[in-house]
């Protein structure tokens, strides 16, 4: 099986990139020429294509790997239907926005509406994982119908706001709002988290299926899942009761 293409960063970045384009449906097929003409938004005149920016190598796999300091790069993977997608460091506002299939992961931090929404959309995610080795900003999964959020370090505030269904996981803290005006959904929460007023406790228990999205976790990219997560117990509450009220917050306990 071919190791797919690479996409190394010239030279660092002076401006916003927006890669909203590149990882677009039938990306998996591209050569690495093709893809290399595939339009980039960047700030400054006239319009620029990702070989512009970046030295793209390899043969089609149905992956990727990009390369070089991403943190002023948006919308990486947004739309991302199929494929495997690695990002070697951090990333700007929006990646994965709006996934649909596939995989990606950020080795790093990522930015707002991280598996979010677009400002003027009516949903998020519908499918995929998003991975993010490092901390996610505001907004991180909102508005989601389905698919996989696992953040390792924390999230910022509104995360799964507005979900529909899907699953957010953060190991570290949960900022304020988490889950507000969900209708269903998971928010799993290791670390600190501020269940909004809007959530009721329900009970203290073992969810099964959470071990099963665990295990996966550890097992696929290794992320810090550890036996007291799998074996431990839970405070689940749930709402957003101001809606539908059939999501819900797990909050991992020591107890």
């Amino acid at each position: 099986m071919s190791d797919g293409l690479i996409a190394r960063l010239r030279v660092p970045l002076r401006g916003r990139a927006d890669l909203g384009e590149v990882l677009s449906k039938g990306w998996t097929t591209l050569t690495a020429a093709e893809l290399a003409r595939r339009p980039v938004g960047a700030e400054g005149p006239g319009p620029l294509k990702l070989g512009d920016l970046f030295d793209v190598s390899g043969d089609p796999g149905s992956r990727i790997r990009f390369e070089g300091d991403l943190a002023q790069a948006d919308r990486v993977g947004a739309g991302l239907s199929e494929g495997e997608v690695i990002v070697e460091s951090a990333v700007g506002d929006e990646a994965g926005m709006g996934m649909t299939g596939g995989s990606l992961e950020i080795r790093g931090d990522a930015g707002p509406r991280a598996g979010g929404a677009a400002l003027e959309a009516r949903r998020g995610m519908t499918g995929g994982e998003l991975i993010v080795r490092g901390s996610a900003g505001p907004e991180a999964g909102a508005l989601m119908r389905r698919g996989l959020v696992a953040i390792a370090g924390s999230a910022g505030s509104h995360a799964g706001a507005g979900m529909i269904a899907g699953t957010v996981v953060v190991f570290g803290g949960v900022g304020a709002a988490a889950g507000l005006w969900s209708k269903r959904g998971s928010i799993v929460a290791f670390g600190p988290v501020t269940v909004p007023l809007t959530y009721r406790y329900a009970c203290t228990y073992q969810p099964v299926h959470l071990r099963v999205t665990l295990m996966r976790l550890r097992a696929r990219y290794a992320l810090p899942v550890e036996e007291r997560h799998l074996t431990g117990f839970y405070r689940r509450y749930s709402g957003d009761l101001a809606d539908l009220g059939k999501g819900e917050i797990l909050a991992w306990t020591a107890e």
